[in-house]
């Protein structure tokens, strides 16, 4: 049976198919890990929120509506009992403050003495020194265990908000209107808030390669 589509697939999972919730588990599993395990301190907690979310999934699906596809349904589950394990480890904001997440971290990324003053003749408010061009970078250098490290710790560096919206777009690939979907964000906020995340990883980078000679 072909489980890729949503409604076939909630019907089975409603008869209590095997395969349907075996389906599930081999596609989803291992990325809501990954998703749980950003907002708690370990893995066995990561572990013991994914099994809460598969729980609440069988025993919510009778009430699942499909105003949204069971992939985002999933995730929203995850996301709302992850957060409120994250709050308890201190690691993430509580979900009523999740609407004030777009001021968090909104002070500028780069030093503002690489733009030019307001008052400059000739290029106001531009680059008074750019960034490093990392596209003639060697590929090995750019996919170096040591590089998607200073990427890893400055997404787990960057603010509640902007973390998720990074890991969701960045990480585990998803489209902007899931993401906004599953954490319940404007397209707006979602832009935003990917923006400022990706602009704190860009200056992390551009900080290690210039610290190690190769920009």
């Amino acid at each position: 049976m072909d489980f890729s589509d949503d409604a076939t697939l909630v019907a089975a999972l409603r008869t209590g198919e095997e395969r349907a919730f075996a389906w599930m588990l081999d596609r989803y599993d291992a990325p809501l890990r990954r998703v749980a395990r950003m907002y708690v301190a370990t893995d066995a907690h990561a572990e013991e929120v994914v099994q809460e979310t598969w729980l609440a999934l069988l025993r919510g699906i009778d009430r699942f509506e499909q105003r949204s596809t069971l992939k985002t349904w999933l995730y929203r589950i995850l996301v709302n009992i992850a957060r409120t394990r994250g709050v308890k480890e201190a690691r993430t904001i509580p979900f009523s403050s999740a609407v004030n997440a777009i001021t968090d971290g909104a002070e500028p990324t780069f030093d503002p003495d690489r733009f030019r003053p307001p008052d400059d003749p000739d290029w106001p408010g531009h680059w008074a020194s750019f960034p490093p061009d990392w596209e003639h970078e060697p590929e090995a250098r750019l996919l170096a265990d040591e590089t998607l490290a200073v990427v890893a710790a400055a997404i787990e560096a960057l603010p509640p908000a902007q973390r998720e919206v990074i890991t969701l777009r960045d990480v585990e690939g998803w489209a902007a209107a899931e993401v906004c979907n599953a954490l319940e964000l404007t397209e707006t906020n979602q832009r935003v808030l990917l923006h400022r995340g990706r602009a704190r990883i860009r200056r992390a980078l551009e900080l290690y390669f210039e610290s190690s000679g190769t920009s």
